[in-house]
Parts: C-alpha cells; structure tokens; sequence
C-alpha cells in the first residue's frame, strides 16, 4: 500500500508543468491520436502551464507587497492570519485524506464516467487537493479519517456535476471548446452566481446595468482595452498603498501586462489540448453513442484571462481589505490570497454573461460572506496546520485563507458534520441527487445529439 500511494506522491510532487504533459501523452495514446501528435499536444498544455504560472507570478509577487503595504499603511490589525492557498493545499496533501485522494479521485471519476453521471475527464488531478482540504476538516471535526474521505468523495462528486452544467457556458464566454472547470474553489461560486443572475433578471432598471468590456472597447477605443485597463488599476492600487513613484508606475504595468498575457498562455493552453479533445470527441461518439458530449476538466488557471474577471478582481483587491476592517464578526486579515480573488470569478463570469456591474456586486458579497467563512473555519484551518506540522508564521496564533478557507460548499460541507450522521447523509442525499439528475440531463442530451445527427443523415 505504501508504494502504491508513494507513486502517487511522485506524481503529485512533479507540479501541474510536468504532470500535465506526462498524462496528456497518456491519454492521447489512449484515444489513439498518435504518438507525435499527443506528444506534440503535451508539451504544449506543459509549456502553457509555465507560462501561466509565470504571469500569475508576476501578478502575486507585485499584488501581494501592495496588498501588505496598504495593511501597514493604515494600520490594519486583526487575529487570523491569511497564509494563502498554498500553505492551504500543502495542510490537504499532508492530511490522511490528502495521501489517498489521487487515486480516490481517479476511481470516482471513472465510476462517474461509467455510469453516466459525468461528461469530464478530469486530468488536472493536482486540484484534487481541494476536495482533501474539506475531507481533512472534516476527519478533525468528526474524528474519524473515514468519513473525511467520503466527506472529500461527495465534494468532488458535487463538483464534477457543476463542471459539467458550466461547460457550455465556459465554451461560450472563454472560447474553449471541450473544456470544463471542476475546480473545488471556482465552482463552488457558480450556483451562487446563478442565484443572483436570477435576481438581477427580476429587477426593472437594475437588470439593464451592464459594464461589458468589448461595448467599452469599442466606444473608448484604445482606452477601452485590457492593457489599458489593467495599468490604470494597476496604479490606483498603487497609490491606495502609498507606493512612491516608482512603484505606483511598476505596479501599473505589472497589472497591464497580466491582463494582456494571461489570455495568451490559456490560449497556448487551449492549442494543445485541442487535438485530444478532438480524440475523446470522435472516440465517444465511435464508441459510445450513448454518452453525448465529453470534456476534458482544467484548472480554472486557463480561465483567469477574461478582461471582466481580472478586472473586476483587481478593484476587489483593495475593497476586499475594506471590508474586513469593517465587517463585524471578521477575525481574518486577507493578505497572501489577495491575489487568487480571480480565481473567484471565472465561473462566474461566464454566467452573468461578461457582465461586469453583476460580477462586481455578486464579488463584494462573495468576498463578504467568505471573511466570515473563513473566520468561522479558522481553529479547524489552524488544527489542520498544526497536525500537518506547517510552520505557523510568527506571532500568529491562528491561520485561514481565502482559498479555500472561504469557500462556500466547503464550509457548508464542514458545518453540517456539527449534526452528526444526518449531516453527512445530507451532503451524501445531496451529491447523489445531483449525480442522478446529471445522469438524466447527459443521457437526454445525448438522445438529442442523435435525433439531430439521424435528421441531418435523412436531409
């Protein structure tokens, strides 16, 4: 058991730029794409991936000094360190439930697969840690490792559902055909996102409000752009941390370039993977009629690009730091996930439509409720820390983060294991339910891919 679960930690140890490549290749020989081709493919998706990391290191490394700085400027002090989400997936990995979550994660999605109850291929096996951070809230809470796993098997379950009800609307808004976004953090905003689309729709005058990039770019012109848009958040923000000159203008362009060469690594993204998903298309509909559309599931990091996301996440950053000097009942001080606010949105975007004033304000109520969240999880978060033996920074006493400390369906999860048993049957009725109705929403589509194809045979 220990060299099968070692295998796994190698895997997972490798990080997303080299994983993705190696299991790209696998699976394109799989689908029979060939070994070039898939190679090809591969190498790719893995130089994207360096890519995009790259940028979003460029984007934290100048952010998170700004952010640090506006806490020192204004004296901000409060009880709950953010330690970010990194520190957050290493606590997951390093839990019981984090050593066998891979290959857990691995046979859920093919028990899925085979019963009908997903479209997704989920290949980004490294964000499996999100489902484990639950799943190791839960053990601590409940003290039992074993309902921790399931609890981190029923997350996952209810995730892979939203990713396949989004992936049209991911299609659509971020021109990614094939693609879907299972990710723990991202998708448990959509139904959130929903509700309040919803919402807005049913008010007179509020549901004409709309701030949408392309509108601007054409009646702005170049002031309309990304690039443009980003630099000038960029040194609002830098001046709201008392930067000198230099900084105000560095932080600018920072931002500037960010908006601009995200959107290209996804892009870089989106040109290896389309010849497997082309492969998985033509082998489904080969040999399992019966299955309709399948997609292969990413990290939301491919989706961060969209002008409306990045830019309503940079005017959230100094709101978000507003917000928890003055929301009674905070203890968190946001600090090192500051800069993962766009991972937030880029489900929701997708589903207000780019509409920029509905991702706003459905922002500054997520980040909200997700302050007392994870002000509400922080002696789970911090317990969490201490059993996984992570070096607690000094002077801190307790330790949360915004990813995936704040994260609705985690804490949701979580606090019904306060009930008991019935919490957990609860979450099980939920994420099952969910299964089942996705189960009848793919084999219906399917149905009516077949009607439409038997139509376009007899025309």
């Amino acid at each position: 058991m220990d060299t099968f679960l070692s295998v796994f930690e190698f895997i997972k140890d490798l990080g997303a730029s080299v994983m993705m490549p190696i299991i790209i290749l696998i699976f394109g020989l799989f689908l029979r794409a060939g070994f070039g081709r898939s190679l090809r493919a591969g190498l790719t998706v893995g130089v994207g991936f360096i890519g995009l990391n790259l940028v979003i290191g460029a984007m934290s490394e100048n952010l998170g000094p700004a952010v640090q700085a506006m806490v020192e400027h204004y004296g901000l002090k409060l009880s709950v360190i953010d330690v970010g989400w990194p520190a957050a997936a290493a606590i997951a990995f390093a839990s019981t439930v984090g050593l066998v979550i891979i290959p857990v994660g691995l046979l859920v999605n093919v028990v899925m697969l085979l019963t009908n109850t997903t479209q997704t291929v989920d290949i980004d096996i490294w964000d499996y840690w999100h489902f484990a951070f639950t799943g190791a809230l839960v053990a601590i809470l409940t003290g039992s490792q074993v309902i921790g796993v399931v609890a981190a098997v029923l997350n996952m379950i209810i995730i892979m559902v939203i990713g396949d009800v989004t992936a049209p609307h991911v299609q659509k808004s971020l021109d990614m055909p094939g693609i879907s976004l299972p990710h723990g953090f991202s998708a448990a905003y959509a139904p959130i996102a929903w509700v309040f689309n919803k919402l807005f729709e049913m008010i007179p005058g509020v549901r004409n409000i709309n701030i949408n990039m392309e509108k601007a770019q054409r009646r702005f012109g170049v002031f309309g752009e990304p690039i443009i848009i980003g630099t000038a958040l960029g040194l609002i923000i830098g001046v709201v941390a008392g930067y000198d000159v230099k900084g105000v203008l560095v932080l600018g362009i920072t931002m500037g370039a960010v908006l601009v060469l995200i959107p290209k690594m996804a892009a870089l993204l989106m040109e290896g993977l389309l010849p497997i998903s082309d492969a998985a298309s033509d082998l489904i509909s080969k040999k399992f009629r019966n299955r309709g559309k399948i997609y292969i599931g990413l990290d939301s990091a491919v989706g961060v690009g969209h002008p409306i996301t990045l830019s309503v996440s940079l005017i959230l950053v100094p709101v978000a730091v507003f917000l928890a000097v003055i929301l009674p009942g905070n203890t968190v001080l946001p600090f090192a996930d500051l800069a993962v606010i766009p991972w937030m949105f880029v489900l929701i975007t997708p589903l207000v439509r780019g509409n920029g004033f509905r991702a706003l304000v459905i922002g500054v109520i997520v980040l909200a409720v997700g302050l007392l969240i994870s002000s509400n999880l922080a002696p789970l978060f911090t317990q969490a820390a201490i059993d996984a033996k992570f070096t607690m920074p000094d002077g801190a006493t307790m330790i949360s983060s915004i990813c995936d400390g704040a994260n609705p369906l985690t804490w949701a999860i979580v606090r019904l294991q306060d009930l008991g048993i019935f919490g957990l049957i609860i979450v099980g009725v939920i994420a099952l339910g969910l299964a089942f109705w996705n189960r009848v929403r793919i084999l219906r589509e399917a149905r009516e891919l077949r009607e439409l194809a038997e139509v376009g045979a007899d025309a």
